[in-house]
């Protein structure tokens, strides 16, 4: 044991040190050096802590432990630790969830714990300050130090509080059948723990047993065996999911997998015929088309659908019209000059020329590359003069190296000629323009086209305003290369068709003068049949569609295949005819796709199917308001202007459609009147043809031709043609006159108008309309009209009674009226004496058949019919006595007369004749 005594101002101190202890003790003497047990140091602390604290606890496991030091131990107060503070942390945590006790006041051991429960989920990890301070220099603490300001990190523990949980309570998934899959379909739990211990989904089980299907540890599934969709379409069942602390989830999920037929790539939904009922507008071809990939993932789709509509007319469905009445529907300059008319008289030029038949009634001309030449006469050729015209036609060839000329003319221009020739050759057309044979030198105006050589139909018009030249093909116009020829120049030939062509030609018009303006090009061409896309606005987004100037081909593009399966549902057929051509129409559907893997790529074959266009509805045209007889006196007939044969002609065209009468749910027929186009109209004279000398039909021809018709007038028929409304051709048949000669032998003439429209398709009914001219008895005196006069009483066409048909004027003074009603009232008064001639002519024929030589023909007459016997009393025999003229005489040639003797008391004026019709149509008079 050691004392040092250490001197001082004011006394002295002893310091023992026991060395056993291994400590200093500083033990003050009474009353010996005061100042010795004051604070001198502060506490000390670590400067960082780590801790830990479990969802479950609030004590906080220090590491180190915490421990405050004071130098000034062992005195006591000084050198003890009273308390311990905490502070916000560096994120301001750490005051309100926890706090810091003392433990033990000299050692300095302290204790940290949460003031509340601590959530993991919540917040993980917190950090704050702690301070300690010692008990100062007495009881109440008075100049207490404290320590530095240590950090405490402090990390929540996880407790396996919570469950695993589905995203999905049902998991679908289709998959074709026969095939093994690495993965059909994934499920996927969660789990609200914050550790990984506990968060984390360490497996996943199938409850359902005996099920095809395997699931891995992160929640794939696949099969286990190939799947067959006639034993099982749909397969259902459950799994569950457990974390790693081996809870398991609250619900399971349950997995549905469809199978599928096995995958064949290629469209679904193909219908291979679709019907167009006409008048039905539009309608889609493809209504539940969509296109199967097989999964395989492609970045460009080009579908292509075709229309073939070759065999339909020109190309396609047009009006029904011939090309001229068509030009003067679309407004075209009139004036034109048809360079392949029908032969005829007039243009016998195409008389040899094979013709070909076609569905919209247009004449087509073949041409077989030598020996069909049409040459066009020089009074036609003469009319074309001048460097502005405008040249169509509808022309169809193949391909063929050899340079054919369709057509060459060679023209007057005042003191010079012009001269020009359209050409082909391949597939490239060409017109040779001269415009001075004697001067200028020739220019070559080319085209390159497929069109010319693809061996479809092609519309062409070719408008020269030299030296400006514009072709049109299809309606598109097509700029030339210019050339200047300066090599051998051909000779000048008439106008002419090159035995050199080959192929098909329709249409060839040539029009002098300004040309066409394009709205009639395109009018020419329209289609009136076509693909259509229904609602661009529906179109999705990287779609694309084009459709040629003819719509019979249209193309769809795209990249994603859910929007062009809508696209492709789409394409709609449109007919805007009322009464389309019915037939079949062959579709096809080419369709090439673009993959990222082209190796791998699909290829689809290409589809084909037909539109058949069914027979519409057949528009009655009929006829009325004519009735079956006109009966006018002769001398109107001789009049400058004639006679209207139709003044009250009603023209009504009615379309019939089914309906069901909601009654009894049948089927009944319904007209509705619809307006309508004529193309033709046509009198006839029945019997013999019109004798110009004496009869003719008179049309006012000014009239006929303003309206833009044509009209052939002929002894045989008289026939007004052109697309033109009802109205019109009602208009000028009510015109139509017939007039007589004068001193014209005629009683009675019969005529049949008939109409029609799209060159004949559809007709009307034959209205047939019988005229009486009436001779006054002034007239038949004469000479002249005598043998008529008895030929009309001997030969009557109608019985009295039919008279009331007639439209009868007012007769004049010396008409045959009056002898009318005398012979109502001789047949009246005669008729008993009539019934007793036919018992005497009965018998006397029988007696005849049993013992003349003739009883073959007697037997044969014996078989007539009696109900067509007809008895008509001859007012005009008394007349015919007086003027020396006998019956036999307007007899001759009638080989079936006989005479019937009248009794002796009998007079002059009740001489009776028996005419017999018999079931063959002749007859016989007594």
């Amino acid at each position: 044991r050691l004392c040092l005594i250490m001197p001082s101002r004011r006394r002295e101190s002893r310091v023992v040190l026991d060395m056993n202890r291994g400590k200093a003790v500083c033990l003050d003497g009474i009353g010996l050096w005061p100042h010795l047990r004051s604070n001198k140091h502060k506490p000390w602390i670590e400067t960082e802590y780590q801790g830990i604290v479990m969802e479950n606890d609030n004590t906080v496991l220090l590491n180190p432990p915490l421990f405050a030091l004071d130098k000034d131990a062992p005195l006591h107060y000084a050198g003890e630790i009273c308390g311990f503070r905490v502070h916000n942390g560096p994120l301001g945590s750490g005051t309100v969830q926890f706090e810091a006790v003392v433990l033990d006041r000299s050692t300095g051991e302290g204790l940290v714990r949460s003031k509340e429960p601590l959530d993991c989920e919540s917040q993980r990890e917190h950090s704050f300050t702690i301070q300690a301070y010692d008990c100062g220099e007495g009881p109440d603490g008075v100049n207490s130090k404290k320590s530095h300001k240590a950090t405490v990190h402090v990390r929540v523990n996880d407790v396996n509080e919570f469950s695993p949980v589905f995203v999905e309570r049902r998991y679908e998934a289709s998959v074709p059948e026969g095939r093994l899959f690495d993965r059909i379909v994934r499920v996927e739990a969660l789990d609200a723990d914050c550790s990984p211990q506990y968060s984390q989904i360490c497996f996943y089980d199938i409850i359902t047993p005996n099920v095809p299907f395997a699931i891995d540890n992160d929640g794939n599934i696949k099969n286990t065996e190939p799947l067959d969709s006639k034993q099982q379409h749909v397969h259902t069942f459950w799994v569950t999911a457990f974390d790693c602390g081996k809870n398991r989830a609250q619900a399971d999920a349950q997995v549905a997998i469809t199978v599928k037929p096995s995958c064949k790539p290629g469209w679904m939904g193909w219908t291979k015929r679709v019907e167009y009922t006409p008048g039905s507008g539009s309608i889609p071809l493809f209504p539940s088309l969509h296109l199967e990939t097989c999964e395989e993932t492609v970045w460009n789709i080009q579908a292509t659908v075709e229309l073939q509509t070759g065999h339909i007319g020109k190309g396609c469905d047009r009006d029904s019209y011939s090309d001229r009445s068509v030009r003067r529907l679309c407004g075209a300059v009139r004036g034109e000059v048809d360079l392949l008319p029908p032969p005829s008289p007039a243009a016998n030029w195409t008389a040899a020329l094979p013709t070909l038949p076609s569905s919209d009634s247009s004449l087509v001309f073949s041409f077989n590359g030598s020996n069909h030449v049409a040459v066009v006469p020089d009074p036609v050729v003469s009319a074309l003069s001048g460097d502005h015209f405008t040249l169509q036609l509808w022309m169809r060839r193949g391909s063929r190296k050899e340079e054919e000329i369709i057509v060459c003319s060679t023209m007057k221009n005042d003191d010079s000629y012009s001269h020009y020739s359209l050409s082909v050759h391949g597939c490239r057309l060409s017109l040779f323009y001269w415009p001075d044979v004697s001067a200028a030198r020739p220019v070559k105006f080319l085209w390159k086209l497929e069109q010319v050589c693809d061996s479809e139909w092609h519309h062409l018009s070719l408008s020269v305003q030299f030296p400006s030249v514009t072709l049109y093909v299809d309606g598109v116009t097509f700029d030339p290369a210019l050339i200047h020829d300066n090599g051998a120049i051909p000779n000048p030939a008439p106008l002419k068709y090159v035995g050199g062509y080959h192929g098909l030609l329709s249409g060839v018009t040539v029009r002098p003068g300004s040309v066409e303006p394009h709205s009639v090009v395109e009018c020419l061409y329209a289609c009136r049949e076509g693909l259509d896309f229904g609602d661009l606005e529906t179109l999705g987004s990287g779609m694309k569609v084009h459709v040629n100037p003819s719509q019979s081909v249209l193309v769809l593009e795209g990249d994603d295949i859910e929007s062009f399966n809508r696209a492709v549902q789409q394409v709609t057929y449109r007919n805007s005819l009322r009464f389309a051509t019915p037939g079949v129409r062959p579709l096809k559907l080419t369709t090439s796709l673009r993959c990222f893997n082209e190796e791998s790529c699909l290829t689809l074959k290409q589809l084909e199917g037909y539109l058949v266009v069914l027979q519409p509805d057949a528009p009655q045209i009929s006829l009325s308001g004519v009735g079956p007889h006109l009966a006018r006196p002769a001398p109107e007939f001789e009049g400058s202007r004639g006679v209207p044969l139709f003044p009250e002609l009603r023209i009504i065209c009615s379309l019939s459609h089914a309906v069901n009468t909601a009654a009894q749910g049948m089927e009944a027929l319904m007209s509705d009147a619809v307006a309508h186009t004529l193309d033709g109209c046509e009198v006839q004279p029945l019997g013999e043809e019109l004798n110009p000398e004496r009869e003719e039909l008179m049309v006012d021809l000014d009239v006929v031709r303003e309206r833009g018709l044509e009209i052939i007038n002929t002894t045989a028929y008289i026939a007004i043609t052109g697309a033109e409304s009802i109205s019109v051709y009602e208009d000028i048949l009510r015109s139509i006159r017939y007039r007589l000669a004068k001193g014209s032998a005629r009683f009675e003439r019969r005529f049949r108008l008939s109409c029609s429209e799209m060159n004949g398709r559809y007709t009307s009914n034959e209205l047939t309309l019988e005229v009486n001219f009436l001779h006054s008895l002034d007239s038949l005196y004469h000479p002249s009209h005598l043998l008529a006069s008895q030929q009309q009483f001997l030969h009557p066409s109608h019985h009295a009674g039919e008279l009331s048909g007639h439209t009868l004027p007012n007769p004049h003074r010396n008409s045959v009226v009056p002898g009318a009603a005398t012979v109502i009232i001789m047949v009246c008064v005669g008729f008993l004496v009539v019934m007793v001639i036919l018992g005497v002519f009965r018998i006397r024929s029988i007696h005849r058949r049993g013992e003349s030589t003739r009883g073959g023909a007697k037997e044969g007459s014996g078989q007539w019919d009696d109900s067509a016997l007809t008895i008509i009393v001859n007012p005009m025999e008394s007349y015919e006595s007086r003027m020396g003229i006998s019956a036999d005489t307007e007899g001759e040639g009638e080989e079936d007369e006989e005479a019937v003797e009248t009794p002796d008391d009998a007079s002059d004026d009740q001489r009776i004749i028996i005419k017999k019709e018999g079931r063959d149509g002749s007859a016989r008079r007594y």
